[in-house]
């Protein structure tokens, strides 16, 4: 692991650390509201509770998506296929638009020709990152998570049979 990635992780932990905290105080303060017997507390103290599992389901399914995308990533490194967006740049170091629309094409064309690879997905992922467009970079990168888990859950289940096969 990089020092930029050990960097990163060690900021998502710590961040992860005190929401979780937080989120071990707002269920505390919501216990208490319960214990008291008034239904007015008691029912902010349910409501309270929400917050703590609703908060906890997200940061569990930020860290599956973030270490998927990493394990991805180590995978892509390791066979030299990790995506490196060449070409015009602007003053701030970011692609110039015309780039962005060879890079994203070129990543499309990758998954319409083999739709059910993580690693065409992933690239398009980073395609949209290097295009600003955050909110579609994630939800290709959870497609491509999600097809990467699909995957090694079948080589795990395939080599538990004795079958070993290629991975794709």
């Amino acid at each position: 692991m990089g020092l930029l990635r050990k960097r990163g992780f060690l900021a998502a932990a710590a961040t992860s650390s005190i929401v979780a905290l937080y989120f071990a105080l707002v269920a505390g303060r919501a216990v208490v509201f319960i214990a008291t017997g008034d239904p007015v507390a008691r029912a902010l103290g349910f409501a309270l509770l929400l917050f703590p599992a609703l908060g906890a389901w997200w940061l569990l399914h930020e860290w599956r998506l973030g270490t998927a995308v990493q394990r991805m990533a180590d995978e892509l490194e390791a066979d030299g296929r990790l995506p490196v967006h060449e070409g015009d740049r602007d003053s701030r170091g970011r692609l110039t638009a015309e780039a962005q629309d060879a890079v994203f094409e070129f990543a499309k064309r990758e998954v319409e020709l083999r739709p059910d690879d993580w690693a065409a997905w992933f690239h398009v992922g980073f395609a949209y990152d290097a295009a600003g467009d955050r909110s579609m970079a994630r939800k290709s990168l959870g497609h491509a998570a999600t097809l990467y888990r699909t995957r090694r859950a079948r080589s795990a289940q395939q080599k538990d049979n004795g079958k070993v096969t290629p991975a794709e």
